[in-house]
């Protein structure tokens, strides 16, 4: 079975790890503090301050805007509740909005009409490595949270993401642009939120007392976060050959190929296709040929929440398949998953009914 993701792990990164391991500093130090001057570079921003998972940087992300009981935070419904699980734990109150149908991104028309005077953030995430509509979401008039989880290395109008907001959000989960099992950083301009950050992350040692965190990164993590940062534009590169070869496949077909907006660069963290109809029927025939597909988000937040409406999310988590591209794919298996394809998704998806489709107006469906 090709599974859906696969971290690629090489002996470069296993001599870092073991390196800072036999050093006897294990916990939180120098690779720590060269891991956010070196992710603060790549993405363009002043300072970045590295954290315990993408969950604890966007909650304490949060927190360092001010928000908490009283205040509310706008999130896309489409996108993993890790997202709402952090605007709960700051103790704010989540407005869920839907998204735009050709990117899966965050709707900028839906969310601006569920602000109000509460709104004090909207955290937007570059769906699948394709970058939102910065321009749009930052006329919102509140301060952005951009959440780079699945598009580390993407452009906006020609500039790194993570560079557009109050504050950035990174995740470095096992499976994400690049891997340190877990972990996560924050990053931005802004050298008093990132004190705040930095403040909120660590319990120990501090002069006065208020509620704090231990959210700390370990030297191990970051030494593997450095190792796989210096292969990132490798990675992406992989992934966007891997992306161009589904995309033959499909034009193969007679097919539209999901592409990206005219202002923005994807990194491919996922290959999402839109099919006719329920995307489980799909997901079993290709499992049976041995390649493991999935819908790309498990359940939007409006279903978690009880929420009505959400007509965009609906369709996308109906209808929406993710098929595997990460860098560790061999050719072998891209071929299998190709061979696949041609079997299996003409019965699901037609090239007439992707006219009468309320997702994909811009190619992002097959």
């Amino acid at each position: 079975m090709i599974p859906h993701s696969r971290p690629f792990i090489d002996d470069e990164d296993a001599r870092e790890v073991q390196r800072v391991l036999l050093s006897g500093q294990l916990a939180q130090d120098g690779e720590v503090a060269r891991f956010e001057s070196r992710m603060a570079s790549y993405v363009g921003v002043r300072g970045a301050v590295a954290v315990s998972s993408g969950s604890a940087a966007l909650h304490l992300g949060l927190l360092a805007l001010g928000a908490g009981p009283g205040d509310e935070v706008l999130v896309p419904s489409y996108v993993c509740p890790a997202v709402l699980n952090a605007v709960l734990h700051a103790g704010a109150a989540p407005v869920v909005a839907d998204i735009e149908p050709a990117t899966f991104n965050l709707s900028a028309d839906d969310a601006r009409r569920r602000i109000t005077p509460r709104t004090r953030a909207v955290i937007v995430p570059h769906m699948f490595g394709t970058p939102a509509d910065l321009d749009a979401l930052g006329s919102l008039g509140v301060p952005v949270v951009e959440d780079l989880a699945m598009s580390l290395g993407s452009r906006w109008r020609g500039k790194r993401t993570g560079g557009y907001g109050s504050l950035a959000v990174c995740s470095f989960y096992a499976t994400k642009m690049m891997a340190t099992g877990e972990g996560g950083m924050v990053l931005g301009g802004d050298e008093t939120l990132l004190a705040e950050v930095r403040d909120l992350r660590a319990m120990d040692e501090k002069e006065q007392f208020r509620v704090r965190y231990n959210c700390k990164m370990t030297d191990l993590q970051a030494a593997l976060g450095l190792s796989q940062l210096r292969k990132l534009a490798g990675f992406i590169a992989r992934r966007r050959e891997i992306a161009d070869l589904y995309g033959d496949a499909l034009r193969g077909l007679g097919l539209p190929a999901p592409s990206a907006p005219a202002d923005g660069e994807p990194v491919w963290y996922r290959y999402v296709l839109t099919l006719d109809g329920d995307a489980g029927p799909f997901i079993e025939e290709m499992r049976r040929r041995g390649v493991e597909c999935r819908r790309p988000v498990f359940k939007p937040l409006h279903r978690y929440l009880g929420l009505s409406g959400y007509e965009t999310s609906e369709e996308a988590w109906r209808r929406a398949v993710s098929i595997p591209l990460y860098p560790a794919l061999t050719a072998a298996e891209i071929e299998t998953v190709v061979k696949a394809l041609r079997l299996v998704l003409p019965r699901h998806c037609t090239e007439r009914a992707q006219d009468k489709r309320p997702l994909g107006q811009a190619s992002r469906a097959c």
